[in-house]
């Protein structure tokens, strides 16, 4: 059966191929590291949006603003993994192709022990002061208890999602995003079934839609575990790597490696997730209908992301592993052409949705009096995705050599320093509720906010990437592949 995702990617891949922007070869292995990436976070997006609906089904809106009040803790949670598991495929590519299977082990359990290290006290928090952390950012009674009963349970599967994460990064490092694809996107399968179950058959409410989260994510991580271990999954096929913690765990170095490479990652991930909070506040001074469209945009802005997760990953893979090599021309080359690639396909859709943004914008509101606002949101989202895509290619080089501290000051000068100012000088100094009353420069603060939110951290990562000092510091990460490691 013909695979869509893949045929488009390697068609855009192609036409790209014809002008000279990347070399056809390098498409077909881009794609094959890509697509999987892709399709798991369709597969995640599409498990959040039914998680939203059925507990808006079971319980009514208050249990949907409660959930979306505990959302953004699990965000932080996961964005700290995240940033840990960038470390991982950057250090595992090189140790791929240059190093040994030794160090190779000692990177993965070493870049699993500082996720444990960090999530277990994340997760202590919200378990101890569920009820007073959904209080800092709700005011309605019914939607702080349902979130706070939905955090206190859900904080019990945030070590296992990001021990996902770790396993998921090694593997693509080694070449391998098909195996995770498959794996992730079939705990969010098993996640929408069991909170069907928990929900609707045995009524546990929002506690029900949290078990569901903890179990798949459990399952999943049970998965990984034994296809490192004995190298193969029945079904699956053949792991690329196994893990063995038969020598020491980590070292000095090691642990030093995850956090110089990791540290920044995280801190970019928490800087872009912790902007969420006042962002929504300052656009909720410009009233409810605002509030909607903005909203609207970004869940768009969201799904037209998706390509990054891919492309940004195989690039750190492809050029992690050249650099495993010693070949730094080589690396160049690919990070190059994969930024070229992966804009290339952001403008594909962000044309399409550009050309259908009213259409879309009536798949989410129905009130025709809004539908211009959001349809213009949305309009502005097209462009400002396409920002996005640059700063996630030129990230992926940076991230595979070590080199990711640019990236976090890209992403808090756009957010800190421009979008969240900007946004402000369109809001009222005025207290709500006298939410009509804007400055000036109004909406169109917005739509500014809404860009420079993605420009400015483009225009950083970019500039850093062409500096080619990148190159230099991956030389401090290399493997040492002496015999014996």
């Amino acid at each position: 059966m013909p695979n869509p995702f893949r045929w488009l990617l390697l068609s855009i891949g192609a036409l790209l191929a014809r002008a000279g922007v990347i070399d056809r070869r390098r498409v077909e292995r881009t794609t094959d590291l890509a697509w999987p990436r892709i399709v798991t976070g369709i597969a995640r997006m599409s498990k959040s949006a039914a998680d939203v609906a059925m507990v808006g089904i079971a319980l009514g809106p208050a249990a949907i603003a409660g959930v979306g009040l505990a959302t953004p803790y699990w965000g932080l949670a996961f964005g700290v993994g995240g940033g840990i598991a960038g470390a991982t495929i950057g250090l595992v590519s090189q140790r791929y192709t240059g190093g040994t299977h030794a160090a190779l082990s000692r990177s993965v359990t070493t870049s699993g022990l500082v996720a444990l290290a960090v999530l277990l006290p994340l997760a202590a928090l919200y378990l101890a002061l569920p009820q007073q952390l959904i209080a800092l950012v709700g005011n309605d009674a019914d939607s702080i208890t349902y979130g706070a009963r939905y955090l206190e349970v859900v904080a019990l599967g945030i070590p296992f999602a990001g021990l996902n994460l770790i396993a998921s990064r090694t593997l693509v490092g080694a070449d391998d995003a098909w195996t995770p694809m498959m794996l992730r996107a079939g705990g969010a399968v098993v996640n929408v079934a069991l909170n069907a179950v928990l929900l609707f058959v045995l009524e546990l409410g929002v506690v029900g839609a949290a078990i569901g989260t903890i179990v798949a994510n459990a399952l999943v991580l049970a998965a990984f575990t034994v296809g490192f271990a004995v190298g193969r999954l029945p079904l699956l096929g053949e792991f690329p790597v196994t893990l063995s913690v038969s020598q020491l765990p980590a070292t000095a170095d090691d642990v030093r490696n995850v956090l110089s490479i990791g540290g920044p990652l995280v801190f970019t991930n928490v800087a872009r997730r912790a902007a969420q909070f006042p962002m929504l506040a300052i656009v909720a001074l410009f009233g409810p209908n605002v509030l909607a469209a903005y909203v609207v945009a970004r869940r768009v802005r969201d799904l037209m992301d998706t390509p990054g997760w891919g492309f940004s990953l195989a690039s750190s893979s492809l050029v992690g592993q050249e650099l495993g090599t010693g070949d730094e021309g080589r690396a160049d080359t690919y990070g190059r052409e994969l930024l070229w690639f992966g804009t290339g396909v952001y403008l594909v859709s962000a044309t399409l949705v550009l050309v259908f943004a009213e259409p879309i914008g009536r798949l989410f509101v129905s009130d025709p009096s809004i539908l211009p606002l959001v349809t213009t949101f949305i309009a502005v989202a097209c462009v400002s995705v396409v920002f996005r895509g640059i700063s996630g290619g030129a990230t992926g080089p940076l991230r595979a050599s070590g080199d990711t501290r640019w990236p976090f000051y890209g992403q808090v000068l756009g957010l800190y320093v421009f979008a969240l100012p900007v946004a402000a000088l369109g809001a009222v100094s005025a207290p709500i509720p006298a939410l009509e009353a804007v400055t000036s420069l109004g909406i169109e603060a917005l739509y500014a906010a809404l860009i420079l939110e993605t420009l400015v951290p483009a225009v950083v990562t970019y500039y850093r990437f062409e500096t080619g000092h990148w190159l230099v510091i991956s030389r401090a990460y290399r493997p040492d592949s002496a015999p014996g490691d």
